[in-house]
């Protein structure tokens, strides 16, 4: 350890090093960082973390989704869903989501990823092997509700995971994870639907019972042997070098003005809890939800619902989530890349609001796929940028493990919205939800651009408060002199 009056930082987007504004030392200890020491720590970050965290998700939204495959091959039927009753269990589902997303991440702050996020794994799989036993829509709603209690974390728990780990200006490329898992589960989940509904009726169950039974198994084998892969702490991970290990803490200790100290979680409730930047960004995710929601679990439905027979459904599905993907890696690229975060979540939300209207405007099945096409170009992207604005602009982490997960809470309450917009009386059309999901994308360009200008207001009130001399403004947090908003 050298102590130096320039300590750096490692920009993945910059291949030089350089001083960071919006990452500042404590100005009592100014701790040096090898940047080739520290590109090598997250480098095996990237080789081990990166890629277990996607299993994760992916499995984690295959066994969430898969009620939407399941429900165009007979589910509802069997159990009796009716009117609005498929909609209420996803609704309840969301409820669960809502209420244990902060203990959660909670968790993993306290524990360690290892503990906290093998543990939802080991109770979420358990929960969808029941699934394909329930009989009658009570226990559809406990076995939703079930799951939505263990899967809460996973998202926001490897969210904060990679807000703590990589600097701001690199964070979104792997909060991206989650969508980009969302779309693989989506392709993948149509294609292994359909070749499970081709299996028919075996020893005495049905095609979505196998579903539920086969996902099971890949869930707990697949995400079994990547959860030994999970580190304890980011300082402490098993892939790591003990130089590496010594790395890692300089980055922490030199962090501290960004990241805090260990502090009492319960310390920064409050502030959390207060701070309007996170019930903006809250309310800005949960408009913008609506039609993420609603695309993820009823897009075989819409479908369907245009006219395509239940086979078609299935890998009809896959090319979207294709162009889904690859416009989410190129837009959080460029986010990362320019550092702006704002810019792209205010355009992402014109595409999503076409493509419900196109949907709403023509009776075609032709011009409804099509639109489903023009949605995907920015429903992922505007998920996945939330995240990630609030996750590298809210500070320490002990704020962060808070403020982060409660903005969740607020998005996935747009479960209770999109739940209900695609009931089966209104098909095949489904005006009613296509019409609400794009007003509302519409609202959330506009609360997107608020966050963008309330912060943009905080940096500059914070710039003319240290041109008049200003050393502090009362504030320990992100809303402190020393913290730079990313706009």
């Amino acid at each position: 350890m050298n102590e130096t009056k320039n300590p750096t930082l490692v920009d993945e987007t910059n291949t030089s090093v350089h001083s960071s504004p919006d990452e500042r030392s404590s100005p009592t200890e100014l701790i040096y960082v090898d940047p080739e020491k520290e590109k090598a720590a997250l480098r095996k970050f990237d080789k081990w973390l990166v890629p277990v965290a996607f299993v994760f998700l992916v499995l984690s939204s295959l066994d969430r989704n898969n009620i939407g495959n399941a429900k165009t091959f007979g589910f509802e039927k069997d159990i009796g869903l009716y009117g609005h009753r498929f909609g209420n269990i996803t609704t309840l589902l969301s409820v669960t989501l809502v209420l244990f997303e902060v203990p959660w991440v909670m968790a993993v702050k306290k524990f360690g990823p290892n503990k906290a996020l093998g543990t939802a794994l080991v109770l979420w799989s358990m929960v969808t092997l029941g699934t394909a036993f329930i009989q009658n829509y009570a226990q559809a709603i406990v076995v939703r509700m079930l799951l939505g209690a263990c899967e809460a974390g996973v998202s926001p728990g490897f969210a904060y995971l990679f807000s703590t780990i990589y600097p701001r200006r690199a964070a979104g490329k792997r909060i991206m994870m989650t969508n980009l898992a969302n779309c693989t589960s989506g392709a993948f989940g149509g294609l292994f639907a359909y070749a499970v509904q081709l299996m028919g009726k075996r020893r005495g169950l049905e095609p979505w019972r196998w579903l539920f039974i086969v996902e099971f198994c890949l869930t707990m084998v697949v995400g079994g042997a990547c959860w030994f892969i999970l580190p304890d702490t980011p300082e402490t991970a098993w892939f790591l070098s003990e130089e590496e290990k010594e790395t890692m803490v300089l980055r922490k200790r030199r962090d501290e003005q960004y990241r805090g100290n260990n502090d009492s979680l319960r310390k920064w409730l409050k502030p959390s809890f207060t701070d309007p930047f996170v019930y903006l960004l809250g309310i800005a995710f949960f408009t913008s939800s609506v039609a993420i929601t609603g695309f993820g679990i009823f897009l075989p439905t819409i479908l369907q619902g245009l006219g395509y027979h239940s086979l078609q459904v299935q890998y009809m599905t896959i090319p979207v989530y294709v162009l889904g993907a690859t416009c989410l890696v190129t837009n959080c690229y460029f986010s990362d890349k320019f550092a702006r975060r704002g810019p792209f979540l205010v355009a992402c939300a014109f595409p999503v609001m076409t493509g419900y209207l196109i949907c709403v405007g023509t009776s075609n099945p032709h011009a409804g796929y099509a639109g489903m096409f023009i949605l995907v170009m920015g429903v992922y992207t505007i998920s996945t940028l939330a995240v990630a604005w609030i996750g590298t602009n809210v500070s320490p982490d002990a704020k962060r493990a808070v403020a982060m997960p409660f903005a969740y809470s607020i998005a996935n309450l747009s479960a209770l919205v999109s739940a209900q917009l695609y009931p089966s009386d209104q098909g095949p059309r489904y005006i009613q939800g296509n019409s609400i999901s794009a007003g509302l994308d519409i609202v959330a360009a506009g609360l997107y651009f608020s966050c963008w200008m309330l912060l943009r207001r905080r940096n500059l009130k914070k710039d003319k408060a240290i041109a008049e001399g200003a050393t502090t403004n009362g504030y320990e947090d992100d809303r402190g002199l020393d913290f730079k908003y990313m706009l």
